[in-house]
């Protein structure tokens, strides 16, 4: 039998309180989701500012990202270079969401929305590595 880790609402609270951060260094008004391995939702706030719609958009790209283990970019790259079999699936094509990854494994994932694509990723990644 394999033993699997989860997120703790202590590593949940540390990994949005990182990516709040990041999010307030770049002076980026967003929505941070934070979710377990199966996609259902621990965590969601909406930075002072946020596009209302990041609060939606938000937690379903991490949801993507801990169903398929993959970032949401992976999706976005798809549809960009013509898969357009990938607008079908059940997944948000943007980037800004990241797996969790705890050894070899996906445990959750971090969606963020409100800003370009590339810094939501950017906040995203912040705030999973104030769990490594």
């Amino acid at each position: 039998m394999k033993e699997t880790k989860l997120l703790t609402l202590d590593d949940v609270r540390r990994i949005a309180a990182a990516a709040e951060a990041e999010a307030e260094r770049n002076g980026w008004a967003v929505s941070i989701a934070v979710c377990d391995a199966g996609g259902h939702a621990l965590w969601l706030q909406r930075l002072d500012g946020a596009p209302l719609m990041s609060a939606q958009v938000a937690p379903e790209k991490a949801r993507t990202c801990a169903l398929t283990g993959k970032p949401s970019k992976a999706f976005e790259d798809m549809v960009n270079n013509g898969r357009y079999a990938a607008l079908a699936m059940p997944v948000t094509p943007l980037e800004g969401g990241e797996p969790i990854v705890i050894d070899g494994r996906v445990i959750g994932a971090v969606g963020v929305s409100g800003v370009k694509a590339s810094e939501d990723a950017q906040v995203a990644r912040a705030g999973i590595a104030a769990l490594m």
